[in-house]
């Protein structure tokens, strides 16, 4: 999970802060050498770190912080605001050519770190916006690197634009463009050459397709377990070819985040968007304030809501509210609320947007056993979803030869789902309300790990 060790040994700091009745300007001091540390270990730029602290430390000291009623909670507010500030200022919108033009967007980075599959993502995102995209097959050296935006592209529901032949990016990027206008795309999102580093023949020929076409947006794709090395990257862009925003992949995969806190501050460049898992839809809006709040463990209620409100079918998650209020949820409706999670992300994805739940222990919540759990639901008549007092023993044995686990896995699970719905029935307090099912997932998806 993204920012996972820097949120942990930055509440252990505030931690510390709230325990105390009142602040010296000696306990401040050494809060942000904790913070110091916390970010460094991050792999935040060395420069960004001390400029930051040096900024929380003078406004934490001053008279309104000191004095006031809760100091430590004061000393909270502003590394969130100083953190939403180093990441920038608000979103940061892509630029869309004027009335009925298409916009050009180019989409760059090295090899390795995602630029074809994020392209397609992109494209999905897009269309979410009502843009129809066109994507440029503009990598002409990497083998099978057409074949894959075909494949992405396909997945998402595009088309791509192709030479066959063609050995100059220049050409093809001109051609897409022409393309688009006669087909009437909104957009055209160029797919070029990645390098295994920043180089001038690269840079070049990323140049020559600016000079060609009209481009309204240059995009880094750069890779976020590279910590500091993607700033050092995006640097070395925008000072050759200049960029207008990057896209963090691999988010979900780097545990401590320092190229999402370093690049702005460094390159004064925003991020556009962050990659959060390998399918499609993985790509999210880049929002510093709602990171920072997610970096200091306060959740990220507003994204969970929206991810809801275009994911979620709310009559089937209204319909399933009342079946749990109601005490009458079973194995059907289990798959039911499954299928609404996956839509969002998956459950690992909602649990780090809601306040507190880093606090789980690191085991908590497992993927792979939720699949697992869907596997042996499946393998259940529609009879025995429906009506789990069925489930004897021989029935049990059929479901676990069905699914492919030891019987000991089925028995657990059945076990579990039957303490799930008492706790449904003793807590229905938990369950008003939510815009995914009407369940409260920490509560009832712990009760369904073994």
């Amino acid at each position: 999970m993204a920012f996972e060790s820097l949120t942990d040994k930055l509440q252990n700091v505030f931690k510390k802060l709230r325990s105390k009745g009142k602040l010296t300007e000696a306990d401040v001091r050494a809060s942000m050498k904790e913070v110091k540390l916390a970010l460094l270990e991050a792999d935040v730029n060395f420069r960004v770190v001390k400029d930051f602290v040096k900024t929380v430390e003078e406004r934490a000291v001053g008279a309104d912080v000191m004095n006031g009623l809760n100091p430590g909670q004061m000393v909270i507010k502003i590394v969130n605001e100083e953190l939403t500030s180093l990441m920038g200022e608000g979103e940061t919108s892509l630029v869309f050519a004027p009335g009925k033009s298409v916009t050009v967007i180019m989409m760059c980075g090295l090899n390795g770190a995602g630029k074809t599959t994020t392209t397609a993502k992109l494209a999905k995102w897009l269309k979410t916006k009502s843009k129809k995209s066109l994507l440029a097959a503009c990598d002409v050296y990497r083998p099978a690197a057409v074949k894959q935006l075909e494949i992405n592209a396909a997945a998402v529901e595009s088309d791509v634009f192709k030479i066959e032949g063609e050995k100059d990016p220049v050409k093809i990027a001109a051609g897409a463009y022409k393309y688009a206008e006669e087909k009437g795309y909104n957009v055209v999102l160029l797919d070029t050459a990645g390098r295994l580093e920043v180089d001038e023949e690269l840079m070049a020929e990323l140049k020559r397709i600016k000079e060609a076409v009209t481009v309204h947006d240059t995009i880094l794709v750069a890779d976020a377990c590279t910590g500091q090395s993607a700033v050092d990257v995006a640097k070395g862009f925008d000072d050759s070819v200049g960029i207008d925003g990057v896209i963090l992949t691999k988010l979900d995969s780097d545990a401590r985040g320092g190229a999402a806190l370093s690049i702005k501050a460094v390159t004064g460049k925003p991020v556009f968007f962050v990659g959060i898992s390998e399918k499609m839809d993985g790509l999210d809006v880049f929002y510093p304030d709602r990171m920072a709040s997610r970096i200091l463990g306060m959740g990220d209620v507003l994204s969970l809501i929206e991810k809801a409100a275009e994911n979620v079918d709310m009559d089937t998650g209204e319909a399933l509210s009342k079946k749990v209020k109601s005490g009458k949820f079973d194995f059907n409706d289990y798959l039911d609320s499954m299928a609404q999670m996956n839509k969002m992300g998956g459950l690992s994805s909602i649990i780090g947007m809601l306040p507190g739940m880093n606090k789980l222990p690191e085991n908590a919540i497992d993927e792979k056993i939720l699949k697992r759990n869907e596997a042996i639901i499946h393998s259940m008549t529609k009879e025995e979803r429906s009506n789990p007092k069925l489930l004897n023993p021989r029935r049990k044995m059929r479901i676990a030869k069905g699914s492919g686990v030891d019987i000991m896995y089925v028995n657990r699970l059945v076990k579990q789902f039957e303490e799930m719905q008492k706790m449904m029935k003793r807590m229905p307090g938990l369950m008003k309300g939510s815009r995914f099912g009407g369940m409260n997932l920490s509560k009832m998806m712990q009760g369904m790990k073994f």
